[in-house]
């Protein structure tokens, strides 16, 4: 142990929440500097033994990292390049397509839904900004309704399904399936993306916003480019082929004979490292004009620029979670839970939501609810997946004045604060809420 003092190693868990909480709203640090300055802080309270800290310390921080490192790597440069090759216009395109125009605000929402899996939100909306103006004034109808949708889509899978930075990083602190999470966690955020949707077709209406016409023109089809964009398939298979091959490992390992040449054949191919190296290698294959191929070299270093800061915060978030496993506050905590009579599964819901609403980022919610919650899941009785998932849900509730991607999305629409507040605050309230209903669902029948 740690500390056999349950008081310190309760007082010590609250001052590093509310330390790194106060660091990263009042003072502005990084979240790296706010989050490393109160654990090491941790082992000046008394009676903390500081040898098995250090070891504790070093322990979680490398056994986190180990296993995602390379992994979120990949993600972000797969983002990059979907990015920079117009495959999310495409698959927006097609969505509308599919769906038809005159169910835009639905094809933008299911649009969001797939590509929020493999952006950064805030990335996926500065691309689409144009089509939602363009879409918004061919329709008829206001940005509160075409965009809200999208906008909720996009934070809920960003929040939950892998490979995305934040929920990778939340299996890797729990230790959850991987393929289970991809599987179920989408099931919880289509269900609460098209929550979203019927929350903007009656609430938007009413919502002050008028379209822009000064961003028509900003999209691939309106500069007559439509020829540099990948086909369908090639736009959706670096995001949906790593899912199946991740998804399929899991569901072959459950339901086939270790033996199976399938399931020897998934082992290999369905490994993360694997699978994202095949996606990006078939985003990379979209690349049509000579400029882009250049620049393909660029899109690595700015995938390893993005993947940086949150291996290190989630090495820290193991480290976070080993220390409390050597204290006496993961039992008084989880006993304490259990004594309300509330369904453990809301603990990690709750934490998630504080750390969102607080800090204004998703990646904080979720990364603070799993290192908080992961070693308590063996008291409480909560699977890996079941605590990822539910911290997901809470990490999204609510964008408001505190959240990047709510002013991205508030500016670029160029609705008006009040307009924003309810719209896309409204939204991400409503997806979280839908979402951890389908994952309480999940964990009763015990799916999850």
């Amino acid at each position: 142990m740690i500390t056999e003092s349950i008081f310190v190693a309760l007082a010590g868990l609250l001052a590093v929440v509310a330390l790194l909480f106060l660091a990263i709203t009042a003072y502005k640090w990084h979240v790296f500097i706010a989050l490393l300055v109160p654990i090491l802080l941790f082992a000046l309270l008394p009676g903390v033994d500081r040898a098995l800290f250090i070891s504790a310390f070093e322990q979680g921080f490398g056994n986190t990292i180990q296993s995602i490192a390379v992994i979120i790597v990949l993600g972000s440069i797969l983002a990059e390049a979907l990015k920079h090759t117009g495959a999310v216009e495409k698959i927006t395109a097609t969505m509308v397509r599919w769906v038809g125009e005159k169910r835009t605000p639905l094809a933008l929402t299911l649009s969001g839904f797939i590509i929020g899996v493999a952006i950064f939100s805030d990335v996926g909306y500065v691309i689409l900004n144009p089509l939602v103006h363009s879409a918004a004034l061919q329709t008829g109808v206001n940005m509160s309704v075409m965009s809200t949708g999208l906008v909720g889509a996009m934070q809920l899978t960003h929040a939950m399904v892998p490979p995305t930075p934040g929920p990778l990083a939340a299996v890797a602190l729990v230790g959850a399936d991987l393929g289970t999470v991809i599987l179920f966690g989408s099931i919880a955020c289509l269900i609460g993306s098209l929550a979203g949707w019927v929350f903007a077709l009656f609430a938007g209406p009413r919502i002050d916003s008028p379209p822009s016409d000064e961003f028509v023109g900003g999209s691939f089809v309106d500069q007559g480019r439509e020829s540099e964009l990948p086909t369908t398939w090639k736009a959706y298979a670096p995001i949906l082929i790593p899912l199946v091959l991740i998804g399929g490992q899991s569901v072959a390992g459950l339901t086939l004979p270790e033996e199976h040449i399938v399931n020897a054949a998934l082992l290999y191919l369905g490994w993360p490292v694997v699978a994202l190296g095949i996606g990006v290698l078939l985003a990379y294959r979209n690349t049509k004009t000579e400029h882009a191929k250049a620049r393909t070299g660029e899109w690595v270093e700015e995938g390893l620029r993005a993947s940086a800061m949150i291996i290190m915060v989630t090495g820290l978030g193991g480290s976070l979670s080993q220390i409390l496993r050597e204290t006496p506050a993961v039992e008084a905590i989880a006993n304490a839970v259990a004594a309300t009579g509330l369904p453990p599964i809301f603990l990690p819901f709750v934490l998630g939501i504080v750390g969102n609403m607080i800090t204004g980022s998703t990646t904080v919610g979720v990364i603070t609810a799993a290192s908080i919650a992961a070693p308590m899941m063996g008291t409480l009785g909560l699977s890996p997946e079941a605590t990822m998932l539910a911290g997901a849900a809470g990490s999204i509730i609510v964008k408001y004045v505190n959240s990047s991607y709510f002013w991205v999305c508030t500016s670029l629409s160029r609705m008006p604060l009040r307009s924003a507040l309810i719209s896309y605050g409204g939204v991400t309230l409503v997806n979280g809420v839908f979402a951890m209903a389908t994952v309480y669902v999940l964990w009763v029948v015990g799916w999850v």
